[in-house]
C-alpha cells in the first residue's frame, strides 16, 4: 500500500516559476511513489480574500489547468476542491474545541503571516484559525506525509498536537499523525530581486505567460546596480538573473562559467538576460502549448471526479470521528 500524501495551493492567482521549482516538479515525481491528493484550497484562500470571492473562484480552474499542463496526472493524483468537501468544515469545528487562542497566537507561521499582511486588531477569525482548518484538511484524508517548506513545519506540529489530543480524549486511534516532507529547494526570488516571487506582488513569471511577457519580465530583472559598463566587474550575489540561471539552466557548468566572466567584467546584462530568456522560453513553451489544448469541460470533469473520490474518503473519516465522539445517533446512512 502506498502512503497517502496531501499537497495543494491557494487559488489566488495562476501558478508561477516559484511554484514550479518549489512544489510542482516534486509532485510530478511524488505521484509515482505516493497516493497523492492535490487540494485546491479555495476556502483557505477566502480567509484573506473574502471581499473578492471571484478572484478565488475564477482561479480554481486556472490552477487546475496549470497542474495538468506541467504533468500532474489525474489518473495518478486526485485533484480536489476544498470547499466541495463539507466534512472538512465539520471536522474543523470539533478541532476548535481542542485548541486555545494562546496556542494559535504562538504559532510562528501565523505570527509571520499576520505581520506580512499588516493585520493589527482586525485579524479575521477565519484567517487566525486557519491552522486548525489545515489540520482538518490533512487528517480528513488520513494523509501521512505533507510536503512543506521550513516555515510551514509549525503547522504540521500543531496538526499532530490536535491528533494526539483528539485520540487521547476520545480513546481512539482513528486519526493519523503526519510527517513533513521538507522541500530542499529555496524559495525563488522575484524578478525585482527583493522579495520572493509572488502573485500578489506582481514580481513573478507565470507558467502561462506568453513569449512576449516572459521576455519583457526577464529584461526588467534586477541585476547588479553597480555593473554600469560591460567592462565593469559585476556581482552575482543577489542578482536575480543568476539566481534564475542557477535554478533553471540545464548546464550548471555553463552557469559557473558565466558567473566567472561576469565577476571579472566583460559580460553585459543584456547578454545574460538573453541567455536566461532562451532557457525560460524552452522550459515554458511545451507547458504553455499543453495548457492551450486543455478545454474547460475537461477540467471541470477532472475536478468533479477527483472531488467525488476525495469526498468518499472524507465521509469515511467523519463516520469514525462522530462515532469516537459519540454523536453518531442513527444507524441509517
Amino acid at each position: 500500500m502506498k502512503k497517502r500524501i496531501l499537497t495543494g495551493d491557494r487559488p489566488s492567482g495562476r501558478l508561477h516559476l516559484g511554484h514550479y521549482i518549489g512544489s510542482l516538479q516534486n509532485r510530478i515525481k511524488l505521484q509515482d511513489v505516493y497516493e497523492q491528493y492535490v487540494m485546491i484550497a479555495d476556502v483557505q484562500a477566502l480567509t484573506d480574500n473574502f471581499e473578492n470571492p471571484k478572484k478565488i473562484t475564477t482561479n480554481v480552474f486556472e490552477v487546475a489547468m496549470d497542474y495538468l499542463s506541467v504533468g500532474i496526472d489525474p489518473s495518478q493524483s486526485t485533484i480536489l476542491i476544498q470547499s466541495q468537501i463539507p466534512e472538512i468544515g465539520e471536522l474543523t469545528v470539533y478541532y476548535l474545541n481542542l485548541v486555545t487562542l494562546g496556542r494559535l497566537e504562538r504559532n510562528p507561521t501565523v505570527k509571520a503571516e499576520i505581520q506580512q499582511k499588516d493585520y493589527t486588531d482586525s485579524i479575521p477569525a477565519g484567517f487566525f484559525c486557519y491552522p486548525v482548518s489545515q489540520a482538518a484538511d490533512i487528517t480528513i484524508f488520513q494523509a501521512e506525509v505533507v510536503p512543506v517548506g521550513d516555515d510551514q513545519v509549525p503547522m504540521i506540529e500543531q496538526t499532530n498536537e490536535i491528533v494526539r489530543r483528539f485520540n487521547r480524549i476520545y480513546n481512539t486511534q482513528c486519526l493519523k499523525e503526519c510527517k513533513p516532507f521538507l522541500s530542499k529547494t529555496p524559495r525563488l526570488i522575484g524578478i525585482d530581486g527583493k522579495f520572493k516571487a509572488s502573485k500578489s506582488l506582481g514580481n513573478a513569471i507565470f507558467l502561462s505567460d506568453s513569449k512576449e511577457e516572459i521576455k519583457a519580465k526577464v529584461f526588467q530583472m534586477y541585476t547588479d546596480p553597480h555593473h554600469i559598463k560591460i567592462s565593469d566587474p559585476g556581482s552575482t550575489e543577489g542578482n536575480a538573473v543568476f539566481i534564475y540561471l542557477d535554478a533553471f539552466h540545464p548546464d550548471k557548468q555553463e552557469v559557473e562559467n558565466l558567473k566567472e566572466h561576469y565577476k571579472r567584467g566583460g559580460l553585459g546584462d543584456t547578454t545574460i538576460k538573453s541567455i536566461l530568456n532562451q532557457v525560460l522560453q524552452d522550459l515554458l513553451e511545451p507547458i504553455r502549448e499543453k495548457r492551450e489544448k486543455i478545454n474547460f469541460a475537461e477540467v471541470q470533469e477532472i475536478l468533479y471526479q477527483g472531488t467525488e473520490k476525495a469526498h468518499q474518503l472524507a465521509k469515511t473519516t467523519m463516520e469514525m470521528v462522530r462515532e469516537a465522539i459519540g454523536i453518531k445517533y442513527f444507524n441509517k446512512k
